[in-house]
């Protein structure tokens, strides 16, 4: 039960919120920020809420709906958004009673103590083509259950919507030819966009200009996805005329054009994510501190202009973003970006200085540490052994390398060149090199449950060679004036070294 204070911020929490919606006022001044959890020893909930207030945060958005992070939550003035797992969507999408259920359970005992102001069905199904068939169909019904059993509580305050990547597009640039994929555009966009037209709601877009820029960075300024270009540099969409500053406005209006063909012009959009890493692999240009700084701060301050400066689509249009992420999520596996786009490092502490109100002064923040990765490293790479798990873990993550392909760990046998020192650690290293370099080009990545770690330094000993690869691209210009997105095609070449 709420304290007495709590009580009597109920009223104001709840206004807050319902007109929330509005998108031409100072409701989303503040940037909000994506609470995960997948870290080690990461702070208490309360703690965690207490350093979201303190770097100037307005919302926070949870991939669930975890009753702990709700009760660090209630009473606080910051907008929330819960989420509905994917691999319950099919339920609840066939069955009305369980998405009551699901109401009743998860957000019904937290409101409205909680300013739960959204309320996501899934997070990015269709990116996955494994789900086409259990799970697209029954997108929207489930948010229809969910927004029914809302409804029938009289909670009417809570958008249902769900968050979609940028890959739902078959066409991005120009904005002006933003388009959905042909496979998504009929049977399931057009009866979201019906949906969220209906209820008010938003279209929430994983917006991430780090990755068009780092596939293209030959031909994408990087201070142009930093929100840090020139100001005579610009962009004007040979379709719509309209001119561009920055990549982040691009890519939104590259949706609201494609929700514009399908009939839909005027459903708001939200940034459920957007960021830049702050570390990564060797091989993964731009992820730095320095970098990470830069955009985070620069749309902070961009987020908090009154008026709103929306984009060239939609000039003077606000809308809720919230920042990826909150912490460094350290046991997050893929590359290493997935681990390094945190505000705060797991302890807490702050990876840089960033007031997410928008309001400190750009040139009022200290000196960042030189980026060092803004070009592409071209050299060999290896994937060793980093140290750390016991003797199971390791022992079954070198079992799995080995097993992927025939002779993978042939080299590692007893006689032959690299079994001395047959040590587990030493076995460990050529295991993971060497499924690493085999996969690599089909996207495998150097990690094993945080057990691997990439080198520059050739651990090949005397006889025993380890091998290496190196990407390169081969790109297809697609805009010439001024050029800013190439199509990039990975393919790999080994070698012994």
């Amino acid at each position: 039960m709420p304290q007495q204070g709590e009580i009597a911020l109920l009223p104001l929490l709840l206004l807050l919120c319902f007109f929330s919606p509005q998108v031409n006022g100072a409701r989303f001044s503040r940037l909000g920020i994506n609470y995960g959890t997948l870290g080690d020893n990461l702070p208490s909930h309360a703690r965690s809420v207490a350093r979201i207030r303190s770097i100037g945060a307005g919302a926070v958005k949870i991939y669930d709906a975890n009753p702990d992070i709700l009760r660090a939550l209630a009473g606080t003035r910051l907008r929330v958004s819960i989420m509905v797992p994917n691999e319950i969507i099919p339920t609840l999408g066939t069955n009305a009673s369980r998405a009551d259920a699901w109401v009743a359970t998860y957000l019904v005992p937290f409101y409205p103590a909680v300013r739960i102001c959204y309320l996501l069905v899934g997070n990015e199904i269709l990116s996955f083509t494994s789900l086409a068939n259990s799970t697209w169909p029954l997108l929207v019904p489930a948010m229809a259950n969910v927004y029914r059993a809302l409804k029938a509580r009289s909670i009417r305050d809570v958008k249902v919507s769900t968050t979609l990547a940028m890959d739902t597009l078959a066409t991005v640039f120009p904005p002006s030819d933003g388009t959905f994929r042909a496979d998504i555009a009929g049977p399931v966009m057009r009866p979201l966009l019906s949906f969220l037209s209906k209820t008010h709601s938003y279209y929430f877009v994983d917006a991430y200009p780090y990755f068009f820029w780092a596939s293209n960075p030959s031909t994408i300024r990087l201070d142009y996805a930093l929100f840090a270009a020139d100001a005579k540099y610009s962009y004007v969409d040979p379709g719509s005329r309209l001119t561009y500053t920055n990549l982040f406005d691009q890519m939104l209006d590259a949706v609201a054009m494609a929700m514009g063909r399908l009939g839909y012009r005027h459903i708001p959009i939200a940034v459920a994510e957007t960021g830049w890493p702050n570390g990564g692999d060797l091989d993964q240009i731009g992820a730095n501190v320095h970098n990470a700084a830069i955009y985070n701060r620069n749309l902070a301050r961009r987020m908090a202009a009154r008026p709103a400066v929306g984009t060239p689509a939609r000039p003077g249009v606000a809308m809720p973003v919230f920042i990826f992420a909150l912490y460094n999520e350290n046991q997050k596996g893929g590359p290493g970006t997935e681990r390094h786009w945190g505000l705060l490092y797991p302890n807490g502490t702050r990876v840089y200085e960033v007031d997410l109100s928008g309001r400190r002064p750009l040139e009022t923040y200290g000196p960042l540490p030189p980026p060092e990765n803004n070009e592409r490293y071209e050299g060999p790479i290896w994937c060793v052994f980093g140290g750390g798990g016991n003797a199971t873990s390791v022992g079954a993550a070198v079992a799995y390398a080995c097993a992927q392909a025939k002779g993978a760990c042939d080299a590692i046998r007893r006689g032959a060149p690299c079994y001395e020192p047959n040590t587990l650690a030493a076995h460990a290293s050529y295991a993971f090199n060497s499924y690493w370099q085999r996969f690599r080009g089909a996207g495998a990545t150097c990690f094993f449950g945080g057990l691997a770690v990439q080198t520059k330094i050739n651990p090949s000993y005397g006889s025993c060679k380890f091998p290496t690869s190196t990407l390169e691209f081969d790109c297809m210009l697609l805009l010439t004036d001024p050029p800013l997105l190439l199509f990039s095609v990975e393919f790999q070449t080994s070698s012994n070294v």
